[in-house]
């Protein structure tokens, strides 16, 4: 089976379909998929998604976008992070893209995420944009390797992979991989050794090709797998293997089904 390692199924979108979205994923063969929580104030809905379907696991965390919420602190997290669901903290990180002024509120909340992981030890999901090299430096100085956990719809260079790499990270390649401009990035999906490879969707964005443009959804993450078979000359069937052995080593406390 594959697995995606990251999708927003409590969204609108794919909420509405949720029935849908589940049967189309038994079609396509994929198996679980972890559904990633970006506000405390939507926890609950992410942990239900989760309690309802056997084949879905959740994360609790803040996405580094979201300002003016309910901020989290150790404690909360790690409160929460005690249901048998939560397999990973966050999706957490830093983002300058949308916060040019790379506030120290996000370093803060992203080392309150890293400090909750290693205490709770289960992996971090990290979310990174146009932020690499403070990312990196935060990780660093928090001990994020002891927590271990993936960059998640990784966009960044080979250098930013190696570094994250060798804090014992693994990649997750989404959609973006597909698409025809992402040149430097396809380089990346071959470089990463096959052992730290992840899929995912991050739907519902970022839909890969063929899809392109609608909304996504977990089932698609089989096109992400094929594209990186093609560019590894790997076969499908081997890069579903590896990824499905690598969700479940990292995100031990999923359950397979």
């Amino acid at each position: 089976m594959f697995v995606d390692s990251h999708c927003h199924l409590d969204f609108p979108d794919l909420a509405a379909r949720e029935d849908a979205v589940l049967a189309a994923m038994a079609a396509k063969r994929v198996g679980h998929a972890l559904c990633v929580a970006v506000k405390l104030e939507d926890f609950p809905r992410v942990l239900a998604l989760a309690e309802r379907h056997p084949n879905l696991s959740a994360s609790v965390g803040v996405h580094p976008d979201n300002d003016g919420v309910e901020e989290p602190d150790v404690e909360r997290l790690l409160a929460l992070a005690e249901h048998p669901k939560i397999v990973a903290i966050g999706e957490t990180g830093l983002d300058y893209y949308w916060q040019k002024d790379a506030p120290e509120w996000q370093r803060e909340r992203f080392r309150t995420h890293i400090r909750a992981a290693r205490a709770c030890g289960k992996p971090l999901i990290v979310h990174t944009r146009s932020a690499a090299e403070d990312t990196l430096r935060v990780m660093r100085e928090e001990g994020a390797g002891e927590a271990g956990g993936v960059m998640h719809c990784f966009t960044e260079s080979r250098e930013v992979a190696e570094a994250a790499l060798d804090l014992g990270f693994y990649i997750s390649f989404s959609g973006i991989v597909t698409f025809k401009s992402a040149r430097d990035l396809k380089e990346v999906a071959r470089f990463v050794p096959l052992d730290r490879l992840l899929i995912e969707t991050d739907s519902p964005y970022l839909a890969p090709v063929p899809h392109r443009g609608k909304t996504n959804e977990p089932a698609w993450v089989v096109h992400v797998a094929e594209e990186i078979a093609r560019l590894r000359n790997e076969s499908l069937d081997r890069i579903e293997a590896v990824t499905t052995e690598n969700f479940f080593r990292l995100f031990r406390h999923a359950q397979a089904h």
